[in-house]
């Protein structure tokens, strides 16, 4: 890696972070909010740099056999890796062992997988439940009705190899700011529900998992806790 290049990447992660910390001061403090990064396509050196210099301590990845491929070297920097992408049944047993936390569950047949990868592991697996909330027919996700069906059978309360903690969702591409801040807003809402009603005594349950490069600073103002920046921190990806 050239030293340009490093220096590209710790001045993006650095103007990110200081935008996200104002945010919270804006807001009154609290919890603080914290940064993934997200790194599909992106080498894993750059993690690594990202890493050992930059303190990162949070990536994601969107697919199962580029997670496997950079876990090692980015672990090693002291780096967790979450898998942010939509997740196959078929393919959690090749992350179970080391997954950090899986971001997007939108089914009860894939926390079920989790739950046994998981215990086969001798783990317990953290895990986001995944919203359709924005207005395109692309995004993955459970509906809010098909959310609060899932946790009101409480099949979920059995599985002794999952915590669920919070709720993820992605906004619509569009430049509508409002539009954005509405479904933000939508998912602080019904996180606010779903807490209330089946995890009150549980403080796991806090992450309010929403925002990316294009729209972090809408996500901020809309209570989330963990934000998903890519572009913005390595520049655009090159596919």
């Amino acid at each position: 890696m050239t030293e340009e290049r490093a220096s590209f990447l710790l001045d993006r992660l650095k103007a990110v972070e200081e935008k996200i910390e104002s945010a919270r001061e804006r807001r009154g403090g609290g919890k603080p909010v914290a940064l993934l990064a997200a790194s599909k396509t992106m080498p894993a050196e750059d993690i690594v740099l990202l890493a050992e210099r930059g303190g990162l301590r949070l990536c994601g990845e969107n697919h199962v056999q580029e997670f496997r491929d950079k876990y090692d070297a980015v672990k090693a920097a002291g780096c967790d890796v979450d898998l942010i992408g939509h997740l196959q049944t078929n393919k959690v047993k090749y992350i179970a062992p080391y997954v950090s936390m899986i971001e997007a569950v939108d089914s009860m047949k894939l926390l079920r997988e989790i739950n046994r990868q998981a215990e086969k592991c001798g783990r317990v697996i953290k895990v986001l439940l995944e919203l359709h909330i924005a207005e395109e027919a692309t995004k993955y996700g459970l509906t809010l009705d098909a959310c609060r069906e899932l946790l009101d059978l409480g099949e979920w309360r059995e599985m002794q190899h999952v915590r669920i903690c919070g709720l993820m969702m992605m906004a619509s591409f569009v430049d509508d700011q409002e539009q954005i801040r509405r479904e933000m807003q939508t998912a602080a809402d019904f996180f606010d529900e779903v807490k209330a009603k089946y995890f009150a005594d549980d403080d796991a349950f806090c992450e309010r998992s929403w925002g990316m490069s294009d729209d972090y600073p809408i996500a901020l103002e809309t209570r989330s806790t963990m934000v998903r920046v890519g572009t913005a921190i390595f520049g655009p990806r090159v596919y």
